[in-house]
């Protein structure tokens, strides 16, 4: 294991934290709807991912408090990207589902925010974009650690 608190490793480390954090604002800004919150977005792509939840699961998910879920999903709902529905198993919860127009809106962001990165591995040489090529599936591991 390399020492990540001194010398190359720790300015690579450091130099990651920071590219990841810069790149990261600069794509919550490509947002196809201003009234979400990045947050309300984060939710939304969770429940492309998984399907449904329970405000609890998603709630362990997001690394947010049940009440404040609560309120996102209410939020969600309220302007129909979210609907609940009766859990199968324990009719005291609910289980949150994405609506159509949830996922018609993940998709334009998608695409706008994959237009947005296009453009700037457009300023890639060939060298550059093999590398950040083969850098993608260790940054995916890193997201999900």
């Amino acid at each position: 294991m390399p020492d990540l608190t001194h010398g190359d490793d720790a300015a690579a480390v450091n130099s990651l934290r920071s590219a990841v954090m810069r790149l990261s604002r600069r794509l919550k800004h490509q947002r196809v709807d201003e009234s979400l919150s990045p947050t309300e977005m984060s939710v939304l792509g969770t429940l492309s991912n998984c399907g449904q939840a329970t405000p609890g699961e998603l709630a362990r998910k997001e690394h947010v408090q049940p009440p404040s879920m609560t309120r996102i999903v209410a939020l969600l709902e309220g302007k129909g990207l979210v609907r609940l529905e009766p859990h199968p198993e324990d009719r005291r919860q609910k289980v949150v589902t994405k609506t159509e127009q949830a996922e018609a809106m993940l998709a334009e962001s998608r695409a706008k925010r994959n237009a947005f990165l296009a453009a700037l591995v457009d300023g890639l040489d060939e060298d550059e974009w093999a590398k950040l090529r083969a850098a993608a599936p260790v940054l995916e591991k890193l997201a999900h650690l």
